[in-house]
């Protein structure tokens, strides 16, 4: 097989941008807003759950004051919890159908611009995006805010990894 040419060269595959189906095909169709965000809850509370059970002694030690240091903050927990929720999100959508817990409660799923299956790859691109955006908090809200007004339903981390919502 090879290595893949260089960006730039001539023999590098053209990018299509998405184009609908022919006549007589249906496009998948893109999944509402209100049931995304209902599914992003669910999401975000099982996570939370998850996490909150791996880091519960590393947060009550800072507020009982038995660290020593009442303003220490335990960055290791903060780095289990990211690490947890960044697996949740990409595992499932990866291998389960592009569904998390939440998508498939609400019957979406996460697919490549072109219909085709998003795999391990574009998830992780997505997910870390997402990760790195709701770090930076103004933009994190901007990036969910983003699918308010895009008329392909779609968040900064969907365009970052070429992916959209769709009906299951």
């Amino acid at each position: 097989m090879g290595t893949p040419p260089p960006p730039g060269s001539p023999y590098e595959e053209p990018r299509i941008p998405w184009t609908p189906p022919p006549f007589g095909q249906t496009a998948p169709r893109l999944a509402g807003r209100w049931r995304r965000l209902f599914a992003g809850i669910v999401d975000a509370v099982l996570v939370g759950l998850v996490t909150s059970l791996l880091t519960w002694d590393s947060w009550r030690a800072v507020y009982d004051g038995t660290t020593g240091a009442a303003t220490r903050i335990p960055v290791g927990s903060g780095l289990l919890a990211g690490i947890v929720g960044f697996l949740y999100y990409w595992l499932l959508q990866s291998f389960w159908n592009g569904q998390t817990v939440g998508k498939r409660l609400f019957g979406m799923r996460v697919v490549r611009d072109t219909g085709a299956p998003a795999g391990p790859g574009p998830i992780a691109v997505r997910q870390a995006v997402e990760i790195v955006l709701g770090w930076l908090f103004c933009l994190g809200v901007v990036n969910l805010a983003w699918i308010l007004f895009d008329r392909r339903k779609q968040a900064l981390h969907d365009k970052a990894a070429r992916t959209l919502v769709v009906d299951a």
